[in-house]
């Protein structure tokens, strides 16, 4: 029953954590004159207006079943950049808008769980489990104490919040990262709209050559150890 439990959470914060990062977009995007997202009913918490049925509920309870890990996506908050008073650098503002918001959860779970008393060599065995999924471990280590939970709870919320933060940055399009490349550089539309299209694709390949998913795994580490430590 504790596993069922922390396995339901990770699932739960990895999905709320998709939520905010899309509806912040919306948010930033109504800030500065468009309410193409209010207008869809996307500003809301409610998570049947997000859920994308196949990266929300199909692949991650797949991948939890499989292998322990999971991860996706819900449906995008759409925003007009026509809309938007800040032309040059709203669209940019808008994509910026989910990893900061992602970073700012990472940041609050990680404060919170510094006052949490523990010992240090328990927050530390519980990150490790986290990290590395180990359901039963992470179970047999904090069953039967309150504070032990919380803190696995506070580490699987900055876990899904810094990766989920570092990854939307990277300059690749339809990611967050690449708004900033297409207001630096003068890419036509079209290249543009077959980029937003296809690109995840390429993103995914590229994750899978060493050359590049070693830098990002670095990086990623080196995130997750920066939050960690606020933790500790």
């Amino acid at each position: 029953m504790e596993q069922a439990f922390l396995i339901a959470f990770y699932l739960v914060t990895l999905l709320y954590s998709i939520i905010l990062h899309e509806v912040s977009h919306g948010v930033v995007a109504l800030w500065l004159g468009d309410k193409t997202a209010k207008i869809a009913g996307r500003l809301s918490l409610e998570p049947l207006r997000h859920i994308d049925p196949i990266g929300s509920i199909i692949l991650p309870l797949v991948m939890i079943l499989t292998t322990g890990f999971a991860f996706g996506w819900a449906k995008p908050v759409p925003y007009n950049p026509y809309n938007l008073r800040w032309q040059k650098w709203g669209g940019v503002a808008v994509a910026f808008a989910g990893p900061v918001t992602n970073f700012t959860l990472a940041f609050i779970a990680a404060l919170s769980a510094s006052f949490i008393n523990i010992s240090l060599a328990q927050k530390q065995i519980i990150v490790s489990q986290v990290m590395s999924v180990e359901w039963g471990a992470l179970t047999h280590t904090v069953v039967g104490s309150p504070w032990m939970i919380a803190y696995a709870i506070f580490s699987m919320i900055i876990f899904w919040n810094v990766l989920l933060g570092t990854f939307n940055l990277l300059p690749f399009p339809p990611l967050d990262g690449s708004k900033l490349i297409f207001t630096l550089f003068n890419i036509p539309p079209q290249v543009q709209m077959f980029l937003e299209r296809w690109g995840f694709f390429l993103i995914l390949l590229l994750l899978m050559i060493p050359v590049f998913q070693m830098p990002f795994s670095m990086l990623l580490m080196n995130i997750w150890q920066i939050f960690y430590n606020i933790s500790f």
